[in-house]
């Protein structure tokens, strides 16, 4: 079976290099038999997760856009930029939204049995990998596996080329690495439907 991978920035910045990174990954998912859907975050409208908003008005267009998106795909390959050492607002915001509860829905039917490869990019010496730890605790507690593999690339200002590819070959490698284990284990465990 192809593996339906999502793959999205936690980034809405027109130049982010996770923005790059998720891009150049999910090309590396297509070569190695993956059903890849890039998307970007920018594109589903949703304002901070509000309690009494969600009571009054249900969840908003943008999130309900990417709930159905979520549910259609096995796997998630995320690029997810370090804002002071953790999560970014717009991918925290995202998770919030599309993990409320909807009518006729299981808890967490968009999370819950999916597969999750995780990558940063970074101008600092870590690559964000800081914030890595975060999103992986976040992915773990509502139900997705995510892959042991991660990649966070450091001076990421200086990481990619004119066309968008990694410099680096190592890196380059470590990413592919990472993208494997994501396509093969989203394979695998969604052979049987």
């Amino acid at each position: 079976m192809t593996a339906k991978i999502l793959a999205f920035s936690g980034s809405s910045r027109r130049d982010s290099f996770n923005k790059k990174l998720v891009t150049f990954a999910a090309d590396q998912a297509r070569k190695l038999g993956g059903d890849v859907t890039l998307i970007d975050l920018r594109d589903f409208a949703m304002p901070l997760y509000d309690g009494d908003l969600e009571a009054e008005q249900g969840p908003p267009e943008g999130a309900t856009q990417l709930f159905k998106l979520m549910k259609e795909h096995q796997g998630l390959l995320l690029a997810c930029p370090e804002y002071n050492s953790s999560i970014t607002p717009l991918l925290k915001n995202a998770i919030d939204w599309v993990s409320r509860p909807r009518e006729g829905e299981q808890r967490l039917a968009a999370f819950t049995g999916k597969v999750a490869g995780l990558l940063s990019a970074s101008p600092g010496q870590l690559g964000g990998l800081r914030g890595l730890v975060h999103v992986r605790s976040i992915l773990s507690s509502i139900g997705t596996f995510v892959v042991p593999g991660q990649v966070a690339v450091s001076a990421a200002h200086e990481a990619f080329d004119e066309n968008g590819s990694i410099r680096d070959s190592a890196v380059a490698e470590r990413i592919e690495a990472v993208v494997a284990q994501l396509v093969e284990t989203t394979a695998k465990l969604n052979a049987t439907q």
